[in-house]
């Protein structure tokens, strides 16, 4: 029996969820639309190892014919009712839906919701849990979800308890902390495999180092190491990486001022602060100018930096690659640098 699996994403970095599940042998790609790659997941497949994916969802239904009128939501309320029964799974507490669609519609994603759900939650004699006027879902309910990207849509159910993005490690956080599968987007775009040393500067919780160990086999892992001007975000950082088992080193230093010699790295990961939830501070409140002269400072002659930045590529490196992302309502890039 196939299986016909969606890979939620932010938006810009689908075709990096495409290239791993691609080189993980998780599936065979079928398809990428808007923050979504649909694909067919390979037998015995890890679809939970998906690291550069927001969630994973099984393919219950898709739906084509979706209108912008309100026709639209008969039928998908007659496809949530023909759902093969054994995509349900357990279905818990009840049934609770998430809907998002492209383009402009007669109906809202609440009508959505409830449309599908209440067909969805009918066969298992389970409540129906809206989410209309901010209600929560209690926990224990079955996720599903439904997309619409032009005139079809897509209902999945969730493959684990919670989205993926929400990484187990993740036990300490600070303001600014930066999204894992973006995290993860940046570790791929790094070719980590042989470098010897990888560096993050301004390293906040951990995340962006975390998630490069995850993407090393153990015999080719080097040196990963975090720095932060925040007393804070190191002890953070240590709580993650005690969590996620990894072994990385962090230190309290400025990131105008990296203590590590020159040319010692061959990779550094960086996602800057952007003044929103983390403004610059020490050598850097004045501008990033500080951070960029010790990034090319440090890195080896062949050495690449990836870095997520939010006000136009620094000066001093050739770009390799560039990739815009929709991050918290902004569009900042991640770009791939090379010294110059």
């Amino acid at each position: 029996m196939r299986t016909f699996a969606v890979a939620r994403a932010v938006r810009g970095i689908e075709p990096l969820v495409a290239m791993e599940i691609r080189r993980s042998l998780t599936g065979v790609v079928h398809g990428v639309r808007h923050r979504e790659v649909w694909f067919e997941a390979r037998p015995g497949a890890d679809l939970l190892g998906l690291r550069t994916a927001d969630d994973v969802l099984l393919a219950a239904a898709v739906v084509d014919g979706i209108g912008p009128g309100r026709a639209a939501l008969r039928r998908l309320a007659r496809a949530a009712r023909e759902v093969d029964p054994a995509l349900m799974g357990d279905p818990g507490s009840g049934v609770e839906v998430s809907a998002s669609f492209v383009g402009r519609r007669n109906y809202t994603r609440f009508e959505i919701e409830d449309a599908v759900g209440a067909e969805l939650a009918r066969p298992a004699r389970v409540p129906y849990h809206s989410r209309r006027d901010g209600r929560r879902p209690p926990p224990g309910a079955r996720s599903w979800r439904v997309t619409i990207d032009g005139d079809q849509a897509v209902i999945a159910v969730r493959v684990a308890a919670r989205p993926l993005h929400r990484r187990a490690y993740k036990t300490a956080s600070i303001p600014g902390t930066l999204h894992p599968p973006v995290a993860a987007a940046m570790a791929h775009l790094a070719r980590l495999t042989g470098a010897a040393t990888v560096l993050d500067p301004c390293c906040g919780a951990g995340t962006t180092l975390i998630e490069a160990s995850a993407t090393l086999p153990d015999a080719t892992r080097g040196r990963l190491l975090g720095f932060d001007r925040d007393p804070a975000a190191i002890a953070a950082a240590r709580a993650n990486t005690r969590a996620a088992g990894a072994a990385l080193a962090w230190a309290v230093a400025d990131g105008g001022r990296i203590p590590v010699e020159d040319g010692c790295a061959d990779r550094v990961l960086v996602n800057p602060p952007w003044g929103r939830q983390v403004p610059p501070a020490g050598l850097l409140a004045r501008g990033l100018a500080p951070l960029w002269r010790e990034v090319r400072r440090v890195l080896a002659p062949d050495g690449l930096a990836v870095a997520l930045v939010h006000d136009g590529v620094p000066r001093g490196f050739a770009v390799e690659e560039v990739v815009e992302v929709s991050l918290s309502g902004q569009h900042p890039l991640i770009v791939v640098l090379k010294p110059r």
